[in-house]
């Protein structure tokens, strides 16, 4: 009876332990704002040169899961080679930094970081590895992509988890492929190019630039495609449609029968 009474304190003090810890750096970005090193409330002026600043930034927000040099302390990953790109994916889309242990890292409203913050952060986690730098170059020029192309590339390797129209989708162990509505250009390149969570890496000697373009200009049209069967019903697929067919249908045939049924009185 002593030894179970010693093990529910232990058991207490690790749940906290580990519910506290991956919070730091969510509450460490909140309190860059505060002191005026980083965020967007900053009300003092940050350093001229950025990989300072990107470092002081990085020591503040991310260090305390990822290590003062990006090796990772379980069971956060090592980001010393993810590169400038990973950087900018995460924190742009605010799935970074974490606010508490989560089975995957989804896509915030707003991120807690201003552009130039990301900017700064991701150049110096740039110096810690090797890893792929923010394709801004490589972007440039998707209006004038091959969407035919982009159509089949995306139905060849992205459809089964973010589904035909874009729209993401559910996955094993709780995880979910994300709506690729509210990605930027330059963010659905870079996840191509990193390979965020369970995605697969798409190097540009796996998936060329004009293929990864192209892909691009074809989410873009899945935003407001063509509907010439009239209502999208959500572009979710036959599932929504046969729910609509089925409720539809026979709602009318049930009203069609109590007609026929007061009529006949």
């Amino acid at each position: 009876m002593q030894a179970r009474a010693f093990r529910r304190p232990a058991a207490a003090l690790l749940a906290v332990a580990f519910a506290v810890l991956p919070a730091t750096g969510a509450q460490a970005a909140d309190s860059a704002r505060t002191s005026g090193t980083g965020g967007s409330g900053s009300t003092t002026s940050h350093p001229s040169d950025p990989l300072v600043w990107g470092k002081l930034l990085y020591e503040e927000g991310c260090a305390s899961c990822h290590g003062l040099q990006g090796q990772g302390i379980a069971p956060s990953p090592a980001i010393k080679d993810s590169g400038a790109a990973a950087v900018d994916f995460e924190v742009s889309t605010g799935r970074m930094p974490l606010g508490t242990i989560a089975n995957q890292a989804l896509r915030r409203a707003h991120s807690l970081y201003t552009a130039e913050e990301t900017q700064a952060m991701a150049q110096y986690v740039a110096t810690l590895g090797n890893g792929p730098a923010i394709p801004t170059q490589q972007v440039q020029g998707w209006e004038n992509a091959d969407m035919a192309l982009g159509g089949q590339v995306f139905r060849t390797n992205c459809a089964q988890c973010h589904s035909f129209s874009g729209q993401g989708g559910a996955l094993t162990w709780g995880k979910q492929a994300p709506n690729l509505m509210k990605a930027t250009p330059t963010q659905i390149y870079e996840a191509m190019l990193v390979g965020p969570n369970n995605m697969p890496k798409f190097s540009d000697q796996t998936l060329p630039p004009a293929e990864k373009r192209a892909v691009i200009k074809y989410i873009e049209f899945l935003r407001q495609p063509d509907n010439p069967g009239g209502l999208d019903l959500g572009r979710l697929g036959p599932v929504s449609e046969g729910l609509f067919g089925w409720f539809g249908g026979f709602g009318i045939l049930v009203a069609i029968a109590i007609w026929i049924g007061v009529k006949a009185k």
